[in-house]
C-alpha cells in the first residue's frame, strides 16, 4: 500500500476531531475568527519545536525558500485561513456532518484547480464526477424547512460559506504541494515540516495582528479557552503535517479525494457527540456527494 493513503486518512482523522473542538468553541465561546485563530496560536509554538528539534537531531540544514515558494506559503496560508472562518461560521448554520460535507466540495475543485496551477491533468471521465457533485450540493443547499423551490436557496448564507470554503481549501491544498515541492529534492516528511512550519507562523502572525487591529477582546477569550484550544492547536498541527506529508508524496486531487473517509467520521460525531438529527435529504445528499468524489478518483 502506497505510504500516502495512510497518511491521507489519518489527516482526516485528525481534522474531524479538530473541527469537533472549533465547533464547540465557536458555539459558546469564542467568534469564527477566534476559534481559527485558536488552531494557530496553539500549534504554531509545536510546529516549531518540532523543526527544530528535527535540526537538531539529524543535522539537516534548512533548503532554500525560493520567491515561489513563499509565493505558494502566503496564497495557500491566507486561503486556509479564510476557509477555515467560512466552516466555522457554517455550523452556525447547519448542523456538523453537512457543514463538512458542503466544505468536501473541495475535492472536486482541487481538481480543476490543481489543473489551472499545476497543470495537472484531469480526464473527461472527471466531468461525470462533477456534476454529480453539483447535484448533491443542490440537495444540501436548502436549509431545513425552507420554503420554495431548491434554486431559491442556492445563494443563502450556508450555501455560499460551504461552497466558498470549497474553493479556498481547493487554492490552499495546490498551493501547499506547489510550495513542497519547491523546496527541491529532499526527503518527503521534511519538506512537509518545514513548509509546515513556515505557513502556521505565517498564519499565526498574520491574524494576530488583524485580531490586535479589529477584536483585541477575541485575543483575551481564546487564551480563556486555552483548556480545549491546545488540544485545537495540538490536532490541527497532527492533521497538517499528514497533509502535507501526503501533498508531497501525491497530487492533492488524490490526495483530498481519499479524504472523503471524513464524511463518514463527521457523520458519526455528529449523531453520537453532538446528538443531532440528519434529514433524509441530507443523508441522500452526503451519499451522493460521496460516491461523486469516488467517481472522480476512479476518472483522474
Amino acid at each position: 500500500m502506497s505510504l500516502w493513503i495512510p497518511v491521507t486518512i489519518a489527516a482526516a482523522s485528525f481534522q474531524t476531531v479538530r473541527f469537533m473542538l472549533q465547533k464547540s468553541l465557536s458555539t459558546v465561546k469564542l467568534t469564527a475568527a477566534g476559534a481559527t485563530f485558536a488552531r494557530f496560536a496553539y500549534s504554531m509554538p509545536l510546529a516549531l519545536l518540532g523543526l527544530f528539534v528535527v535540526l537538531q537531531v539529524t543535522g539537516f540544514s534548512l533548503p532554500p525558500l525560493t520567491t515561489k515558494f513563499w509565493l505558494f506559503a502566503v496564497i495557500g496560508g491566507t486561503a486556509q485561513i479564510l476557509a477555515t472562518i467560512c466552516v466555522v461560521a457554517l455550523f452556525k448554520q447547519r448542523n456538523f456532518a453537512v457543514g463538512i460535507t458542503f466544505k468536501k466540495t473541495e475535492v472536486i475543485q482541487t481538481a480543476i484547480v490543481g489543473f489551472l496551477v499545476l497543470g495537472d491533468q484531469v480526464s473527461s471521465g472527471a466531468l461525470v464526477a462533477i456534476f454529480l457533485g453539483l447535484m448533491a450540493v443542490l440537495l444540501l443547499s436548502k436549509s431545513p424547512g425552507g420554503d420554495g423551490a431548491w434554486w431559491n436557496h442556492l445563494t443563502n448564507r450556508a450555501s455560499r460559506l460551504g461552497l466558498g470554503s470549497g474553493v479556498l481549501f481547493a487554492f490552499s491544498s495546490v498551493s501547499y504541494r506547489g510550495a513542497s515541492l519547491e523546496l527541491g529534492e529532499i526527503d518527503a516528511w521534511f519538506r512537509a515540516l518545514v513548509t509546515l512550519a513556515v505557513v502556521v507562523t505565517f498564519q499565526f502572525l498574520s491574524m494576530a495582528i488583524w485580531l490586535l487591529w479589529r477584536d483585541r477582546a477575541e485575543l483575551l477569550a481564546v487564551w480563556r479557552t486555552r483548556r480545549t484550544s491546545v488540544f485545537v492547536g495540538l490536532t490541527s498541527l497532527c492533521g497538517s503535517f499528514c497533509w502535507f506529508f501526503a501533498f508531497t508524496l501525491q497530487n492533492a486531487a488524490y490526495v483530498k479525494a481519499l479524504g472523503q473517509v471524513e464524511l463518514l467520521l463527521s457523520l458519526f460525531a455528529s449523531i453520537l457527540f453532538f446528538r443531532e438529527t440528519i434529514t433524509r435529504r441530507e443523508i441522500a445528499g452526503m451519499t451522493l456527494l460521496g460516491v461523486s468524489i469516488l467517481a472522480l478518483v476512479l476518472a483522474i
